[in-house]
């Protein structure tokens, strides 16, 4: 009997543990696509203000500098979290 209470603790605290890490997963994913969408607006915007102006027609080459700005960007950031990913990683081990 003891023994199967102890299980059942064991089972609820797991369970606990497993909510909070998925709520902290959807949280962070949803805060992380906030973000992305101010970026994807404040780049675009500076696309449009700075670029454009300067380079008259540049429509197409606009939206050729908007999405290496952001690619850049991306490579960039995942690089980083990676390698501090990797950091925090190999201090924990």
């Amino acid at each position: 009997m003891a023994k199967r209470k102890a299980n059942q603790i064991k089972q609820e605290k797991n369970f606990r543990e497993e909510l909070v890490t998925q709520l902290l997963t959807l949280s962070t994913s949803g805060f992380g696509l906030v973000a992305a969408l101010a970026w994807n607006e404040t780049i675009q915007d500076f696309v449009k203000e700075f670029i454009e102006p300067r380079i008259p027609g540049s429509g197409l080459l606009s939206k050729f500098l908007y999405a290496l700005l952001i690619t850049l960007l991306a490579v960039l950031i995942t690089y980083q979290l990676s390698r501090l990913a990797a950091h925090f990683q190999q201090r924990k081990s």
